[in-house]
């Protein structure tokens, strides 16, 4: 009885906090309730009831097996529950989603009672996720003449589970929410700083937006109950920032509808819109959930008399509205005319929003069971000797007779399964892929793990040659909640079949290397595909997609990941870059010449960045390709020389080793498996029987930008523009500025170097400003604070190898000590230099912060208001990016530097360098 006292112990602990009981997980806790639910005269056997009909989380959890189980005697009719028939377990069986309640049934189904085997594979014909240990007892049954797994298989390849689903229906009413004007990051439906609760979704949905944004949505819901709230961005782009499937539950547990009745908090179908769309990787989460995208295109911009758009005093068009979204207006979307409306009046074509493989999700209840469909309809087909019957919308092929590949469309044609053999793809096709390698974050990790145990995985795909899982994310602060969450997402994911940041047998040291460096050292082949759960999945070598935890654990599942194959956008470069200035500078550069180029339109926005990097290896390359979810591309790609992706397999092969070397490989040598790619395609480059990844020379593109290095005469900083006027441009990544335009006189409150924009080179350009400051003033005095926070322990062990980690002790006055990390946030800081565990630390801003009202100039990606730093009532909190020599020396002087200042600070600073590639690098 203590277990299910201490479980009413902490509801009424969560009523404290307007919140539901917790579902329940724990197979300890629903065997005591299943007791009481069997003892008539138990006080309890009331609630008990009502916690295992309607608040048992299902899938693959403890808590799921235990209720298959307690249903199965239900139906066999060794238990009597006067409340639950047989014919109402069977219902409850039917939304558990596979795993335990699968076994059960096929046990049922399989059995000897004609007529329960007949309700089961009624039952089992409705449900999709299947996987091999179910398909095989079904396929053998088969084999040895069972009549009930024949008419199951017939079902499956009919696809019955798909075509006796009702419609979409033709006409949803919604209406609007303003959620913000201008981009709206997913931190504002799914804050950072709320990371810890993403699991606890009825917890966790108290974050969205504000309480008074919650109330509005209520009244709207009360007012409009025949319509669904539709989430807009004004004026801007809707889930920039990264994909954020909290974000997405959020908004569906706000907006959405109840997935199930018997299973809480998890809902489907948001509506979510902007007047520039959707961002891609967070559309890619909409669609997981069944959910609708629109691209409103509500604002323009305007024109003179000859075509051209009209500009402001700050150069940027002025937009005119089309139409109003205003906050509570009633609009209707028309599925079948794939138009919006209001009353009779057409507005829009939202055609993109209905494709058939996105009409395909809604009425599915998300993409997961199309994916799961399809694999289970090939299989009973191939079972039954029978060819496939077209039920699906068949793959969009885009084939275009004597035009070349984009280096994208090459890696696509290479990974992609199911598609016409022999047919060669170009942007456009729908393609479903092979995964290569995958990554899970920590503070998203839980939602994974979730997400596993709802589609009953047991275990990785084995055609997944390598998938890792970070502790980065929660790096900064090992406090309560860490320590409560992340132990137990390191054992399930190791169990998984994951490599681990964390040891769950406490065997190596802890890593909390940042997720995207780790993935960028472990493809170890530039034709894989990587997926991970973070907007910064951007590797330099490969194609890597940022996503959403539940696109992470299909990919671990599967092995497998759809999507149609993006455009491309070509970056060739042109000039010669200045002495004294960093490679960062070029990045924000290619932003700024890019919009420059193509009237203020982000060409980037939505397509495959194809960078002719070249001469740059993978650690220095990444800081373009991590910037480029800044840029709002789906994704970037790296063309390099031969010769350089040699080195930067070499290196990647020396960090993998250092990885086994700690202890970190797993039963399958995953990591040795690594390493031997390395060497295949070493031997490939150097003998010339695969070249490096080119595109060909006949490719087409989108757009082609050239970046004119000689134009780059300043520092460049990204700035969130606060107090814009327009306050759609506020905290969007596109305001460029150079170094001259602060005039040298703006108040800098803290410095951050750290996260994925730094490399190895980085933190040793910070220790040479430091002896070079020293040797020019007799000493180093820090103005503001400095915090770095280095993305990988391997920099930090070669910093101290190479004596530049003494240099950075030297002038802190603080270190981490992995033996003591801290276990509290810190509210102030000192002007000082704190040397942070490797990680994430401020530019997460789930854990650490800067003062409310700080200006914060930072090496980071994250310039959104309230990530880094919060306003104060009088002053707003910025977040400016910057190049490290431009960082370093705001904190020693306490403000924006000047040129002069700059240049004499950084003269014979070993810089990154650039130059660009003398070699044509097409096929």
């Amino acid at each position: 009885m203590n277990i299910y006292n201490d479980y009413l112990n902490e509801i009424e602990e969560r009523k404290g906090q307007g919140l539901h009981p917790k579902p329940i997980d724990g197979a300890e806790l629903l065997s005591e309730i299943i007791t009481q639910i069997k003892d008539l005269d138990n006080a309890n056997r009331e609630g008990s009831l009502n916690f295992f009909i309607y608040n048992t989380v299902p899938g693959t959890t403890p808590a799921a097996g235990v209720k298959a189980a307690f249903l199965k005697e239900i139906i066999l009719g060794e238990s009597l529950v006067s409340e639950i028939t047989p014919a109402f377990a069977f219902e409850l069986l039917s939304h558990m989603k596979g795993g335990p309640s699968i076994k059960v049934l096929l046990d049922l189904a399989l059995g000897n009672d004609v007529a329960t085997a007949k309700e089961a594979a009624n039952v089992l014909k409705t449900q999709v996720y299947l996987y091999e240990a179910d398909t095989d007892r079904l396929e053998a049954a088969y084999k040895s003449g069972s009549e009930i797994a024949a008419e199951i298989l017939e079902s499956y390849a009919k696809a019955d589970f798909f075509t006796k689903l009702p419609e979409v229906v033709e006409e949803i009413k919604v209406v609007t929410f303003v959620a913000g004007e201008g981009d709206i990051s997913t931190d504002l439906l799914s804050p950072g700083n709320q990371a810890h609760s993403r699991s606890d979704r009825e917890l966790h949905g108290k974050c969205l937006i504000s309480p008074e944004a919650q109330d509005k949505i209520e009244a709207l819901k009360a007012e409009h109950p025949e319509a669904s709230v539709m989430l807009i961005a004004e004026k801007g782009t809707m889930g920039v920032g990264s994909s954020r499937m909290s974000g997405v539950n959020n908004v569906a547990l706000w907006t959405g509808k109840q997935a199930s009745p018997y299973v809480p908090f998890i809902n489907i179908a948001p509506i979510v819109a902007g007047t520039n769309g959707i961002s891609p990787i967070f559309l890619t989460t909409v669609d997981v959930t069944g959910g609708i995208g629109l691209d409103l295109k509500n604002w323009v911009k305007k024109l003179d008399a000859n075509g051209k758009a009209v500009l402001n005093e700050s150069g940027d068009p002025i937009l005119e509205e089309v139409y109003s979204v205003a906050t509570g207006t009633v609009l209707t979307i028309n599925t079948k005319t794939k138009k919006l409306y209001s009353g009779d009046k057409e507005l829009i074509d939202i055609s993109k929003a209905f494709t058939p493989q996105k009409m395909e999700f809604i009425k599915a209840g998300g993409s997961y069971a199309i994916v799961f469909g399809k694999k289970l309809q090939t299989f009973a087909s191939k079972v039954l000797g029978i060819d496939l019957v077209s039920v699906y919308a068949p793959s969009k092929e885009v084939s275009i007779e004597g035009q070349g590949l984009t280096a994208v469309e090459k890696i696509f044609n290479r990974n992609a399964v199911g598609s016409t053999p022999g047919k060669v793809l170009h942007a456009g096709s729908d393609v479903r892929v092979t995964v290569n390698i995958v990554g899970s974050q920590d503070t998203t990790g839980l939602m994974t793990s979730q997400e596993l145990e709802s589609m009953a995985a047991t275990v990785i795909s084995p055609i997944v040659d390598g998938a890792y899982q970070s502790g980065c994310h929660t790096a900064s602060v090992w406090d309560n909640k860490s320590k409560a969450n992340i132990p137990r997402l390191m054992k399930f994911m190791n169990d998984f079949g994951l490599i681990t940041a964390r040891d769950p047998k406490g065997v190596y040291h802890a890593m909390t290397d940042v997720i995207h460096k780790v993935l960028n050292d472990i493809t170890v082949d530039e034709w894989a595909i990587i997926i991970g759960g973070d907007s910064h999945t951007r590797m330099s070598k490969g194609v890597a997609f940022g996503a959403d935890s539940g696109t992470v654990a299909l990919a671990l599942a599967t092995g497998e990941a759809s999507m149609p194959i993006p455009e491309s956008v070509k970056v060739t470069f042109k000039g010669d870059m200045k002495g004294y200035m960093d490679f960062r500078d070029v990045v924000h550069a290619t932003q700024s010449q890019m919009l420059q180029q193509f009237g203020g339109e982000n060409v980037f926005q939505g397509k495959i960045i194809e960078v002719h990097i070249g001469t740059l290896t993978a650690d220095q390359a990444f800081t373009f390709t991590d910037w480029t979810a800044e840029m709002k591309a789906k994704a970037s790609i790296c063309i390099s020389e031969d010769y350089t992706l040699i080195e930067s397999l070499e290196i990647a092969k020396g960090r993998i080793q250092i990885m086994i070397d700690k202890g970190m490989d797993n039963a399958t040598q995953v990591l040795k498996g690594l390493i031997a790619i390395a060497d295949k395609r070493i031997k490939e480059v150097i003998s010339g029987e695969k070249p490096a990844l080119r595109p060909d020379a006949n490719a087409k593109y989108y757009a082609e930008v050239v970046v004119d290095l000689d134009l780059i005469a300043e520092p460049m900083i990204a700035d969130p523009d606060v107090n814009n006027a327009d306050v759609s441009k506020r905290y969007t990544h596109d305001t460029i500025r150079p170094l001259s335009f602060y005039g040298g006189n703006k108040k800098v409150d803290l410095g951050f170097i750290g996260s994925c924009m730094v490399h190895k080179g980085d933190m040793k350009i910070l220790a040479q400003m430091l002896k070079n400051i020293e040797e020019q003033t007799g000493k180093v005095e820090f103005k503001a604070p400095l915090v770095v926070a280095p993305p990988t322990y391997n920099i930090v062990d070669e910093l101290k190898a190479e004596g530049d980690w003494e240099v950075l002790q030297k002038y802190s006055g603080f270190e981490f000590d992995d033996n003591a990390p801290k276990g509290v946030a810190r509210t102030g800081y000192e002007n000082m230099l704190y040397l942070e565990r490797p990680g994430c630390n401020l530019c997460m801003g789930n854990q650490e912060k800067a003062a409310k009202g700080d200006t914060v100039m930072a090496t980071s990606t994250r310039l959104f208001q309230g990530r880094v730093v919060e306003d104060t009532e009088g002053k707003k909190g910025e977040s400016l990016l910057s190049s490290t020599p431009v960082v370093v020396l705001s904190t020693v002087l306490g403000r924006t530097p000047s040129i002069e200042e700059y240049k004499a600070a950084v003269e014979g600073i070993n810089l990154t360098k650039f130059a660009p590639s003398h070699k044509l690098l097409v096929k």
